[in-house]
């Protein structure tokens, strides 16, 4: 061999980094770490470190009566402890949290008479007081009811034999389960009532009131009276039960006039404080009679939230190599915990619990216990002890909880899932499904925990969208800057292409965590207190993020408003559906108006036509479009005409009922309803109720200076937002609690109309013969907005012209409907229904506010990133820089490069929900024949149901369906995998250039001028290493100067032997420019790591980088392997 030649890097050396191994001495912190120390340097703690392990370790492991000593545990962690109020001299005041039942006896209570029944229903009324203090309040004295028409000829001497008919009849029908110690039925009176459903002109009429002894009784009672009761007289007439379909909780809150997570108070001298016997964990736990309870409306000063406390926590599991932790096999090897106190500027808790000893971490308590046993006891103890409202983390719903106490009961760990508040009261796990068209078929677990509330933040529904600045940073500068914008339900409601906790924490926080996979895990653990403290860091960030999300887009604050304005208890947000949400607010109203609402059987109905798209008049258009908007368009439709179920008129009842005219409307569908001015709809109430509450809460907001208050106005006024646009979704929902088809096509009937009556009146009037500079043009109109081109230069003329049309147009409607100037467009691209963009100008006409799309590859996640990057890359070209050459030139190297293969393979990946099992799709689908591919690979990486799976499309023999050719990327890479870049092209990238460039170029010269030409003629095509013909062929080296087929191993032919040296310096050079890449991508994720001086270990699929530095890393293999045929280096080399 060439002795000329120079070793540079050498082939056999790894690529340059600052750490080589998982087991050195301990390194610098990483900037999460240091974000710990500065915390814990906020606190100012004066004690040393090994005064407070020698605290902490008694206090985790030595327990009294089930708790933990309050002398051996930090004191921070405690609650405070405050003597316990006089209950004859002191009212007590608390903020409600949650609301429950259960049945249980009654204690003697001042004023009460003693109960029929020895088991009576109790309510439980979760809270904590301002200052901070825990408090169970057991309501007593309330019975569930409902009412039924009185049939005719019933009168008062009815009553007793009616109500001992159906005592028995319930009574026997509940035999076969748990036997009444007394009468089913407690009471029933008859009474003046009227149903809400239709206007029927004749006022209230007899309805019985029917009391029962227990909850569960209602379903039965009414089943029995819709089947028929006899009564003396009158035969067995059957029962149309009203109110029979209403949550105990909610019956009650309604009737006491309390809302969720409202202030309570019980007055002096009329509840008992228990001293002995509690029931539950909280510090003060009393009994009330529920006509004692006064709620206090959450406005003005009762508007606060107390300081309530919230747990953040992550585990993390030693899985076995290729397959996902099991709790019946895998041990729990760390479980770490935040604790946050609501308006505190940073979480009072952080500890670490670890399997074998961990390194001390700065800022952070580590314990650490030989014995698994022990670490989970530790934990359940620690909750008991802290006693958290709030419990928080990703996911955990689903695997955290789950999995902890499933390897509780695994290893017989006596007490551990007593997680909740009550004594003795185990959490359980029970399996939920939930399906929708628009969401497919998703399994989960709940898990009980009564008396706290769980938060998921992969699950949580976050009541309204969120506007920024509105609150405290809390944590400092550890805190991202506010987002304008955030969604109503993370999973349901926004669109990301991925829902890891690190997706969701870049795009929410601006930031990236570690993502560890569960075999790099069993390696941290297995290896020494370093890598298990690397271990604890990475665990106990991943239960900070979730504080972080948590407080960023102010989940619990919007979720606390979202109660107080529904009246429904916090955890119906949580788990129920919206109707219960309406169904509280009409239940507010028909109580005073003495109106009752019906039980409806819903087996879903006909569709109704929606709104109305005006035809878009699709182009460029390069002068301002000015867009008109109507606010909060449905609700003041109903307002305005006073749609509601009790101004309803069913067909023919107008001329029945002799009413006039002017009495009554027809909407555009031909239903009819009854005007104000002989009956006040209820919907139309509510409606306006909610709107002026949330104009006040705006007003407010506007003066506010304190930033705790600034929040939680701010929430307010969006939960009276949402809450308003959600009662017309609630009368359309036909298979909800009480559909109304009459209401919801009404509304979109009139919304029709208005779009179309808009378009004449502005098209009417702005005309040059009107004076003005150009005929105006309505482009685009789309459900409550209207797009016009007034023919004006500048946008500030268009702003001006919108804002006048707005006023005029809104004349001509009745109140409380109006028009409103909303924005300006200018350039504008429309391009067909809902799909259009532009530069958007709100406020200032010199200025533009920012570059929107709807509808565009550039805002979708169905397609692969390079699809939205060349899409928003040629928008900015041809609205910002007015470049249109230039859109097409960028577009057409991009092209030039995929067919090239010069695409990083992360720019090339699909995800897709997999929403059902592969069976239940009607055709093959890519990502669910993938998952079952990975499935058999290795069972434990592979996709589960509900996941997104990533894939990319591989080059395949021709024909062969796209399904077939799905692939997971990292599989791709690791095997060489060539990409069907024909199929990107002409599956993924062509519609959308088209429907950009088409406006601009043409429909048929785009075409041509994007997808033909010299740039799509040069291809590079590789070749996999595995499949297809390569499976039967036999592998021939090739020279490295002139391709010949070499009949050796060696390098070079005998043609190319003296050029040997340059060939090698020229492959040498190749590999130093790979291991410079490496390098950077390889100190780019110890950065985001937080470290450079720790090896990376980062799996995180949904970071391009991890692609790129794989690929790298392949490259480098095989540029190492190509130099070794060269033969070892002389010795000049050395």
């Amino acid at each position: 061999m060439d002795g000329k030649r120079q070793r540079g890097s050498g082939p056999g050396l790894p690529p340059k980094r600052a750490r080589a191994g998982l087991w050195d001495e301990e390194p610098p912190p990483s900037q999460f770490e240091e974000d710990l120390a500065l915390l814990e340097e906020m606190e100012a703690e004066n004690r040393l470190r090994e005064q407070e392990e020698e605290a902490l370790q008694p206090a985790l492991e030595g327990a009294v009566d089930g708790q933990l000593s309050s002398a051996a545990i930090d004191p921070r962690w405690l609650r405070p402890s405050l003597p316990p109020p006089d209950p004859q001299k002191e009212p007590l005041i608390f903020q409600q949290l949650e609301i429950d039942h259960y049945v249980g006896s009654a204690p003697p209570l001042p004023g009460r008479t003693p109960p029929l029944h020895n088991q009576v229903p109790v309510l439980r009324a979760f809270g904590v007081t301002d200052e901070g203090v825990s408090v169970c309040c057991h309501i007593h004295g309330f019975a569930p009811y409902f009412y039924v028409p009185a049939p005719p000829g019933f009168g008062a001497e009815h009553l007793a034999d009616l109500q001992r008919e159906l005592s028995a009849a319930i009574s026997r029908d509940q035999r076969g389960g748990k036997e009444l110690a007394g009468p089913a039925v407690l009471a029933m009176e008859l009474c003046s009532r009227e149903s809400m459903f239709g206007y029927h002109g004749h006022g209230p009429s007899p309805f019985l009131r029917i009391t029962l002894a227990l909850p569960r009784l209602v379903a039965p009672a009414r089943r029995l009276l819709e089947q028929g009761i006899r009564v003396a007289g009158l035969g067995t007439p059957s029962f149309a039960p009203y109110e029979a379909n209403v949550d105990f909780e909610i019956r009650f809150m309604v009737d006491t006039d309390i809302v969720g997570c409202n202030w309570l108070e019980l007055p002096a001298g009329k509840y008992v404080l228990r001293q002995k016997e509690k029931a539950t964990l909280c510090q003060l736990e009393v009994d009330v009679l529920w006509s004692d309870v006064v709620s206090h409306s959450p406005e003005g000063p009762w508007q606060r939230i107390a300081p309530l406390r919230v747990l953040s926590f992550d585990i993390e599991c030693a899985g076995r190599k290729g397959i996902f932790p099991e709790p019946e096999r895998d041990p729990v090897i760390q479980i770490c915990s935040l604790g946050l106190r609501w308006g505190e500027p940073e979480p009072f808790l952080r500890l670490a619990l670890t399997l074998r000893p961990c390194a001390p971490i700065l800022g952070a308590r580590v314990q650490s216990y030989e014995q698994e046993e022990d670490l989970l006891q530790a934990w359940s103890l620690f909750v008991r002890t802290v006693d958290p409202d709030v419990i928080t983390g990703y996911n955990i719903q689903n695997f955290d909880l789950p999995y902890l106490i499933s390897r509780a009961q695994t290893l017989k760990v006596k007490g551990f899932p007593l997680l909740g508040r009550v004594v003795g009261l185990p959490s359980n796990i029970r399996d939920s499904s939930f399906q929708s068209r628009q969401m497919g078929r998703r399994d989960s677990k709940v898990v009980s925990m009564v008396g706290r509330v769980q938060m998921d933040m992969l699950q949580v529904r976050l009541g309204g969208l969120v506007s920024g600045g509105g609150g405290p940073e809390p944590w400092g500068r550890l805190l991202a800057p506010a987002c304008p914008a955030c969604p109503q339900v993370l999973l349901r409601e926004y669109k990301l292409r991925s829902y890891t906790l690190n997706a969701v924490s870049f795009h929410f926080l601006g930031e990236q965590k570690e993502d560890v996979q569960h075999s790099i895990i069993t390696d941290l653990q297995n290896g020494n207190d370093q890598t298990r403290r690397r271990l604890a860091v990475y665990c106990l960030k991943d239960a900070f993020l979730p504080l972080r999300l948590l407080e960023r887009l102010m989940v619990l604050v919007n979720n606390v408003e979202m109660a107080r304005v529904t009246g429904v208890p916090l955890s119906y947000l949580l788990s129920r559906g919206q109707q219960v949400k309406v169904v509280s607010q009409l239940l507010r109203q028909t109580m005073r108006e003495r109106m009752l609402m019906p039980v409806v059987k819903t087996e879903g109905g006909e569709d109704y036509t929606g709104a109305t798209v005006i035809e878009p008049l699709k182009g460029y258009y390069d002068v301002p479009i000015a867009t008109l908007d109507f606010s909060s368009l449905y609700p003041s439709i109903m307002m305005a005409h006073n749609l509601c179920y009790t101004t309803l008129l069913r067909p023919g009842a107008a001329q029945k009922l002799g009413l006039d005219a002017d009495q009554f409307i027809r909407t555009p569908t031909g239903d009819e309803f009854v005007k104000s001015s002989v009956r006040k709809g209820l919907l139309p109430q509510i409606l306006e109720n909610l709107l002026s509450a949330r104009k006040r809460a705006k007003a407010e907001l506007a003066q506010e200076t304190d930033p705790l208050r600034r929040q939680v106005l701010d929430g307010r006024q969006l939960a009276l937002k949402v809450s308003a646009n959600s009662v017309y979704g609630f009368t359309g929902a036909q298979v909800g609690k009480l559909p109304c088809l009459e209401i919801s096509q009404s509304v979109t009937g009139f919304g029709r109309q208005m779009i179309e009556k808009t378009k004449q009146l502005v098209e009417s009037k702005y005309t040059v013969a009107n004076g003005y500079s150009a005929d105006a043009k309505v482009v685009y109109g789309d459900t409550d907005s209207v797009m016009c081109r007034f023919g004006v230069s500048s946008v500030a003329e268009a702003m001006d012209l919108g804002r006048e049309a707005a006023s005029w147009v809104s004349s001509h409607f009745p109140p409380p409907i109006r028009l409103e100037f909303e924005k300006v467009y200018f350039p504008y691209l429309l391009i067909s229904k809902k799909r259009y963009a532009g530069l958007l100008f709100s406020s200032r006409p010199d200025s533009h506010d920012r570059m929107d799309c709807k509808g565009l590859e550039a805002v979708r996640r169905d397609n692969c990133p390079l699809v939205a990057n060349l899409v928003t890359a040629s928008l900015r070209r041809l609205l910002i820089d007015r470049d249109p050459e230039g859109a097409v030139a960028h577009a057409k190297d991009i092209i030039s490069d995929l067919l090239c293969n010069r695409i990083d393979i992360s720019q090339l990946v699909i995800t897709k929900e997999l929403t059902r099992a592969a069976a239940d799709y009607s055709g093959k689908q890519a990502h669910v024949e993938l998952a079952e591919r990975m499935r058999k690979r290795d069972p434990g990486s592979a996709p589960s149901l509900g996941d997104r799976v990533p894939y990319v499309i591989i080059g395949a023999a021709k024909g062969v369906a796209a399904y077939m050719k799905s692939e997971d990327p990292l599989f791709v890479l690791e095997h060489s995998l060539p990409i069907d870049t024909q199929y990107y092209l002409e599956q993924q990238l062509a519609k959308p250039l088209l429907r950009i460039f088409e406006p601009i170029l043409g429909e048929g010269r785009a075409e041509a001028v994007l997808l033909r030409g010299d740039h799509t003629r040069c291809k590079t095509v590789l070749t996999g290493k595995v499949g297809g013909l390569l499976a039967f062929a036999t592998r021939r080296s090739c020279c490295i100067g002139c391709r010949t087929v070499l009949s050796h191993e060696g390098a070079v032919c005998r043609f190319c032997q003296p050029r040997e040296s340059e060939l090698y310096q020229k492959e040498v050079s190749h590999l130093n420019a790979l291991e410079e890449r490496f390098t950077r991508l390889w100190t780019q994720c110890q950065r985001c790591q937080g470290s450079l001086h720790e090896d990376v270990i980062c799996t995180s699929r949904d970071c391009p980088i991890f692609y790129m530095r794989k690929k790298v890393r392949k490259d480098l293999e095989d540029q190492e392997k190509l130099l070794r045929r060269f033969g070892p280096p002389g010795p000049e080399a050395w």
